[in-house]
């Protein structure tokens, strides 16, 4: 599928929007960085030396505690490890991320239960929630959440999408308006209580987890894409190049795929900021009512259910609020970059 000049020249207007080509490189930086999450946010060390051997623990094996003369089986407390090497002078060291703490980490072993405000000192720079746990580390760990359940969200719906809506507009007849009326049907129940409805009766021996709650919204979520893109498909089914390609020959699928939808792109590149947007929101809906991904797994509603019922500890509301919003206000930036670049009105001439 080769992209045509004009929408070579949409994506050169895209980029000459500072605010949203600036705001998509952003976006571009965090996804990157929530990747690559266990360099900057994690219990285990970065780079340990001991004995005048080199050790990898971020993204190699499991090194217990006696390994380095401690006194346990079980994996070394890297924290604990760094103090006891900063007392002796024999060279050895460890290097710990920057926020060195794990999300489902209980930092106050031993202590009490009680959201804790930010700590430079102790290297807890958003405080932490109301089990101890770091809110930073949290709110990293669940952005990358967010960012995989929003791209299977869009890859899935516009799978869906396009395959129907398409399917649709360019055969017609009793085929589109059987689908049509199925359609209808299916967009007319109620999003967020029928997936809370399935979710909640789902029997234990499923399993919950990101790719099955991600199945159950697609699943009441994939029928808007179809209405732009039958309509698409069947504007684009009258012109002159379509006829052109099926008296040559051509078969419905390769003038659906190398034809029809090359010259529809402009619409699954404008919705595609907006449905990201609409993935992040469903699971942190989902995730805030308690319907979301299973605890402990991190997770921005989740943060937001304890910031608003503990009041008093500001900071953990304040904390996954101002993260929602900034993702949220840097996608919308994107969107209506995307919305101007390809304004059709921009690059059609009347003579």
């Amino acid at each position: 599928m080769t992209i045509s000049p004009q929408t070579r020249r949409q994506f050169q207007r895209f980029r000459s929007i500072k605010r949203g080509y600036g705001s998509f490189l952003i976006l571009l930086v965090l996804a990157v960085v929530c990747l690559l999450a266990e360099l900057l946010v994690s219990n285990r060390a970065l780079l340990v030396r001991s004995g005048g051997r080199l050790y990898f623990p971020s993204y190699g094996a499991i090194h217990t505690g006696r390994e380095f003369g401690l006194g346990y089986d079980y994996e070394v407390r890297y924290r604990d490890l760094q103090e006891r090497f900063a007392g002796r002078r024999t060279g050895d060291w460890v290097l710990m991320p920057l926020v060195p703490y794990d999300p489902n980490e209980n930092c106050y072993d031993g202590q009490d239960f009680k959201p804790r405000p930010p700590d430079v000192a102790n290297r807890h720079y958003l405080g932490t929630d109301e089990i101890n746990r770091d809110i930073l580390a949290r709110l990293v760990y669940g952005l990358r959440n967010s960012f995989i359940f929003a791209a299977g969200f869009v890859a899935l719906t516009y799978l869906i999408g396009i395959a129907v809506g398409c399917a649709m507009g360019f055969f017609g007849g009793a085929f589109d308006l059987g689908a049509q009326r199925l359609i209808e049907i299916w967009s007319l129940l109620p999003f967020l209580l029928a997936v809370i409805i399935v979710r909640a009766d789902l029997p234990p021996s499923v399993g919950f987890g990101i790719w099955v709650l991600l199945l159950i919204v697609v699943i009441f979520s994939w029928t808007g894409m179809t209405y732009y893109m039958r309509s698409a498909t069947y504007r684009e089914k009258a012109r002159d190049y379509v006829a052109a390609a099926q008296v040559l020959g051509a078969g419905s699928g390769r003038v659906i795929f190398r034809h029809i939808l090359p010259n529809i792109l402009s619409i699954l590149v404008t919705f595609l900021p907006f449905s990201v947007a609409a993935g992040i929101t469903s699971l942190t809906s989902l995730d805030y009512l308690g319907f979301g991904l299973p605890p402990p797994t991190p997770s921005w509603g989740e943060l937001l259910q304890q910031g608003t019922s503990n009041l008093d500890a500001p900071w953990i509301v304040a904390s996954a609020f101002g993260a929602l919003s900034i993702i949220l206000i840097l996608i919308t930036f994107v969107g209506e970059a995307i919305r101007e670049a390809f304004d059709p009105k921009k690059f059609t001439f009347y003579r």
